[in-house]
């Protein structure tokens, strides 16, 4: 089979909007291990991502004798890891209870509980290795501004108490009063709110020191090199063979691994429609007074209402290039200065997708992450988010430079059934898949990449079988369903539709 170029998934676009995690951008980010690409090797990884970099680093952990080549159509992990809001925060909650009804109780479970031991691993590995991640363990609180999302959320952790028990710490979540909320969490005319464990850190910082890790051990990194096809040739021997194709020259090889994301249908059209890209916005904000004066906010936050949600992080304030031009989209205009007058710390901040035309369904089949694409509808609502939700009294007054510091979008990718799609492709012998985490990967992708080695070494046995999800496995059933716009999404730690919340 030769892949083709898809009339609605394309490659990364050469000139994406620059992120706030990727200033300045890191040592590897145009690293080329060797000049010339390798002609045969072992095994190929498409993307430089948090999957990508996850499967290397395993890979080579077990058999340092692979020769590995990691193929990246722009900069080091300059897709959506390094492109997200920062949560490391799981919200299964939210969609708890359609996973019961749509992959049984044993599979909606097993999920919980690999989104919590993935958020655990993730911080354990980061203080394990010493990385300076940014990262940070903390509790997150969802508040909620609509009755309906709340009750809905009340049944749901009931169910999770019930069918998982206090033996997890997934199932652990305390509600608060609207009084209780605007005490704790600073937030004014809410309906209530939740509490469970999550964290946060730069995944940019992340998936570049789980890089560094696998350079060490042999990985051969080749940046600015996009893969425009995939072709797989029967060999002598009667084992497939696939070769990758791009401007450089080809690369074969046995073992091909698509960590690919929104764009893996770009290079496996088969995937049209069962993966589609979906583009996301995110800013980060300058607090105001009364914000800035509680000190870095103890816990994360997302803002839930009738039409969606956004998220929102806390951070150590950085200093952006004075030099970088402003940006204009629209009626919204943002200017990424340096902080003449310094903050202590930036709230990262994104969502926002009900607030274009359509509800956002236009932001679903687009590959486009340039600055000049990112609605300024979305610009324009994140713009007044925080001070909305905070409530006049404890925001303040707005800081001298304004607001926003800085404007970025990413693409993410969704499949069909709001499941990851995990292991071999059938019928394809030798091509792998990793991909389709609905921007959800900071709580998915280091244990499913760990499940995507066991398969791939043949360990895929009873072990594995004891927490690995059924539903995040590539079956024949899963690439017949096609994305009709309704979407179990968990964008960095939420769920929705594209019509609005769907808490079940």
């Amino acid at each position: 089979m030769t892949s083709t170029n898809s009339a609605k998934s394309g490659p990364p676009g050469a000139s994406p909007s620059v992120s706030y995690w990727q200033q300045p951008p890191d040592p590897i980010a145009d690293l080329r291990s060797s000049s010339d690409l390798p002609q045969d090797v072992d095994l190929v990884i498409v993307g430089s991502g948090i999957s990508g970099s996850s499967i290397a680093h395993h890979l080579l952990n077990e058999k340092p004798e692979l020769k590995i080549v990691m193929l990246e159509a722009r900069q080091a992990a300059s897709g959506a890891s390094g492109r997200n809001g920062g949560h490391t925060k799981t919200a299964t909650y939210r969609s708890f209870l359609e996973n019961v009804q749509e992959v049984g109780e044993e599979d909606a479970v097993k999920v919980s509980k690999l989104e919590y031991d993935c958020m655990v691993a993730v911080h354990d590995f980061i203080k394990q290795q010493g990385m300076d991640c940014d990262a940070k363990q903390c509790d997150t609180v969802d508040i909620f501004y609509d009755q309906g999302h709340l009750d809905e959320a009340k049944i749901a952790v009931a169910k999770m108490e019930k069918l998982i028990g206090p033996s997890h710490p997934c199932s652990h979540h305390t509600f608060y009063t609207p009084e209780e909320t605007r005490k704790n969490f600073f937030c004014e005319d809410s309906l209530g709110s939740i509490k469970y464990d999550a964290g946060s850190l730069s995944a940019y910082k992340l998936t570049v020191g789980i890089l560094k890790l696998a350079l060490e051990k042999g990985l051969n990194l080749q940046t600015t090199t996009p893969a425009t096809s995939i072709t797989k040739q029967a060999s002598e021997h009667g084992k497939s063979t696939w070769t990758v194709s791009t401007p450089r020259g080809e690369i074969r090889t046995p073992t091909l691994v698509l960590a690919t994301n929104g764009y893996t249908a770009h290079l496996y059209p088969k995937l049209q429609d069962v993966i589609v890209p979906f583009r996301g916005v995110v800013t980060a904000q300058r607090p105001g007074s009364s914000v800035a004066h509680q000190g870095d906010l103890p816990t994360t936050y997302s803002f839930v209402y009738k039409e969606g949600y956004e998220y929102m992080i806390t951070r150590p304030a950085i200093d952006l290039p004075s030099t970088t031009t402003p940006a204009t989209n629209g009626t919204s205009t943002f200017t990424t200065t340096a902080n003449l007058s310094p903050n202590t710390y930036d709230i990262v901040i994104g969502g926002g997708l009900t607030k274009t035309a359509n509800q956002g369904s236009g932001e679903f089949h687009t590959i486009d992450d340039t600055s000049s694409s990112i609605p300024s509808s979305i610009i324009d609502y994140l713009n007044t988010t925080p001070a909305d939700f905070f409530g006049a009294a404890n925001w303040g007054t707005d800081h001298a430079l304004g607001r926003i510091k800085h404007v970025w979008s990413g693409i993410m990718g969704y499949s069909a059934d709001g499941h990851p799609l995990v292991g071999p492709m059938p019928g394809e012998e030798g091509l792998w898949i990793d991909a389709s985490f609905q921007g959800h990967g900071m709580v998915l992708c280091w244990l499913c990449a760990k499940a995507f080695v066991e398969m791939l070494l043949g360990r895929d046995g009873t072990e594995l079988k004891t927490w690995f999800p059924d539903c995040f496995r590539v079956t024949e059933e899963r690439l017949g369903k096609r994305f009709s716009g309704r979407l179990v999404g968990r964008e960095i730690g939420e769920a929705q539709t594209v019509n609005g919340f769907d808490g079940n």
